[in-house]
């Protein structure tokens, strides 16, 4: 009697502390604060300045370049012939409040992006006709530059350059860059694809305004898109030496009806020789969008 009370008594504390200890866990989707993980941090400066040095190569391991919302696994396009290959793997979203603010219109189109992503469209009669880019066909599918701020969280690693006049980022996907203006004041020239940038610091955080944006890339393969009325406003902020904290605030008002916020970390990238190597996806994508227009060999 005495030993089935023992084990019993073991077997409760055993429950109690259990249960303690996954209450001091977070729950699945609600992220701990940078400023409880990490304490007050003090990059490095930059040589012959005050402000924070970021150069290195970096990378997120987030899965929002599937879906910036949280989303399940999902089977590819043709799993009859990819199987997993071509699934898209589950995540934790990194928009804050795991909502975007769509106008009604613009959340049937979103629909409608993802529904036609597979079916690339590559210029011709329809531009010509037109005089816009085809509307269907998701841009990444197609090789086209990635935009911002869809660059800072697709899988592959980047590269902050930093002088006290540029900051220049590139990424292994497609050899995309952008630089970033400091203290600049001239607008964008004309409109592209991943923005005009200027940038100022405030204390050790870098803050970058993006303007000058065509409407030919999306957020993610979800069909998450924008408008070339988009404003983004990124802030830079180192949290240790090796995690940089990246927030972006989103405007567009002909696709949403308020303003929003994205969030995520970026881990530098500390392997012995670490470098970007090249992926040109170009020839990858040449059969695809114009091989309809080769010439056919004739008998």
């Amino acid at each position: 009697m005495r030993d089935w009370l023992r084990a019993r008594t073991a077997i409760q504390a055993a429950i109690v502390g259990a249960v303690l200890f996954l209450a001091a866990i977070p729950m699945a989707g609600q992220q701990v604060p940078a400023d409880r993980m990490f304490p007050a941090y003090r990059a490095p400066r930059f040589p012959g300045t005050t402000t924070p040095d970021l150069n290195g190569i970096w990378e997120t391991l987030s899965t929002a370049n599937w879906d910036i919302l949280t989303h399940e696994a999902i089977a590819g396009p043709h799993p009859e012939l990819m199987g997993a290959y071509s699934a898209g793997p589950p995540g934790l979203g990194i928009v804050e409040g795991n909502e975007l603010p769509y106008r009604p219109e613009a959340l049937e189109k979103k629909k409608k992006n993802f529904e036609n992503r597979m079916m690339a469209v590559a210029p011709g009669p329809y531009e010509f006709v037109t005089g816009e880019m085809p509307p269907i066909g998701e841009p990444e599918l197609k090789c086209w530059m990635p935009g911002t701020p869809r660059m800072m969280y697709m899988p592959y690693p980047l590269q902050i350059v930093q002088t006290p006049d540029f900051v220049l980022m590139t990424t292994e996907y497609n050899v995309s860059s952008r630089i970033i203006r400091m203290n600049w004041k001239e607008e964008a020239p004309i409109d592209s694809f991943m923005g005009w940038a200027r940038g100022h610091w405030e204390g050790e955080t870098l803050v970058v305004d993006v303007t000058g944006f065509n409407d030919q890339t999306w957020f993610d393969r979800a069909g998450d898109f924008h408008s070339d009325a988009l404003h983004v406003v990124e802030r830079y902020t180192a949290l240790s030496p090796y995690h940089l904290q990246y927030e972006a605030t989103i405007e567009d008002p002909k696709v949403f009806t308020r303003p929003w916020k994205m969030s995520f970390i970026l881990y530098r990238r500390v392997e012995k020789n670490m470098q970007l190597m090249e992926f040109k996806c170009q020839p990858y994508v040449e059969e695809m969008l114009f091989g309809k227009y080769n010439k056919q060999p004739t008998r």
